[in-house]
């Protein structure tokens, strides 16, 4: 079985621009409960249908399936939980891991979440200066639950202490 070990962190500033360029993603879920996940998703040329299951710490289980551009295209725009995601991703190579950084648009603007995927949950790993607060176990920051509960319908106080300084 696939499994995806992943920690998720605030972000400080905007330093990660000058490290690479951001790719458009938009995404939906055909289906977005505790127990699974099925999401589409539209990242630059290339199309995904991928099921998650629960998450346990940093770990779940992870199925990702290439599909056709227009079939993605369809289910998005016909079979997806509203709002869908939409987001630029940046993809940094840091001290022996890759860091990917979210960058929310539409329902979620303002929200930054960098991303760490690791071979176990214990593993150590050198943080960029820019990497702020770990939200990893805060369910309210998974691309699923941004979809029920965006960003933009969060209290002001609590926005404010996301946002990037």
């Amino acid at each position: 079985m696939a499994k995806e070990i992943e920690r998720k962190f605030l972000v400080s500033s905007d330093a990660y621009k000058s490290l690479a360029s951001g790719t458009y993603f938009h995404q939906g879920y055909l289906n977005a409960d505790k127990d699974r996940t099925v999401r589409v998703r539209i990242a630059g040329d290339d199309a995904f249908l991928t099921i998650k299951g629960i998450t346990e710490g940093a770990t779940r289980s992870e199925f990702e399936y290439d599909i056709p551009m227009d079939e993605a295209e369809e289910m998005l725009n016909e079979l997806c939980i509203r709002p869908t995601i939409e987001k630029h991703r940046y993809v940094i190579p840091w001290a022996g891991f890759i860091w990917e950084i979210d960058e929310f648009h539409g329902e979620n603007q303002g929200l930054v979440i960098a991303e760490i995927e690791l071979p176990s949950e214990d593993t150590e790993f050198e943080k960029p200066d820019w990497i702020a607060e770990e939200v990893t176990e805060d369910p309210k920051f998974y691309n699923a639950s941004l979809v029920n509960y965006p960003f933009k319908d969060w209290p002001e106080a609590e926005q404010k202490k996301v946002i990037q300084e």
